[in-house]
């Protein structure tokens, strides 16, 4: 994989820190969801603000952490045949477990849950063998007491429009 800077960490969710967004900002957004790469004078003609205001606009959501703006890629197409979900039952400290998680190359999210499985990870690689020793190393991780693991046949839906709608 290619050296890429880390994304921001999204703080952790809140009922009573939710960000309230007026609808020009969330139509600021559906824009840069719809082409990343659309000048701020471009959205501004759509939603009605100078270039300038959508310039300041856009960098308040970047500094608040409300939005990044990433190039999405085909892990198909770049040649990761594997991509999966792992469903994890562990002991111990979950955040320990969590992040010494997140520090493997190939997984791409993280989440702590409630339920079935204490931690869900969604990893991506470019096969079965690197498969195969990925596993070992999660099922060697300090604290990790099951895995179950749900491969990815095909995508149907994927979408990053939360929020303004």
């Amino acid at each position: 994989m290619t050296d890429v800077p880390p994304l921001r960490q999204r703080p952790a969710a809140s009922p009573s820190r939710g960000v309230h967004l007026d609808e020009i900002s969330k139509r600021i957004i559906e824009q840069l969801q719809a082409d990343g790469r659309r000048s701020y004078a471009a959205i501004g003609k759509a939603v009605g603000l100078s270039e300038a205001a959508v310039r300041q606009r856009v960098q308040k959501l970047l500094d608040t952490g409300v939005m990044q703006i990433v190039g999405v890629t085909d892990p198909l197409m770049l040649g990761f045949s594997r991509q999966m979900m792992i469903g994890i039952k562990c002991e111990g400290d979950l955040e320990k477990v969590a992040d010494e998680l997140a520090a493997v190359e190939e997984i791409d999210y993280v989440v702590i849950t409630a339920g079935s499985y204490d931690i869900l990870v969604e990893l991506v690689c470019e096969s079965d063998e690197r498969l195969l020793e990925l596993l070992g190393r999660i099922r060697g991780v300090p604290g990790v007491l099951t895995t179950e693991s749900f491969v990815y046949l095909k995508l149907r839906k994927q979408t990053y429009s939360w929020g303004t709608r």
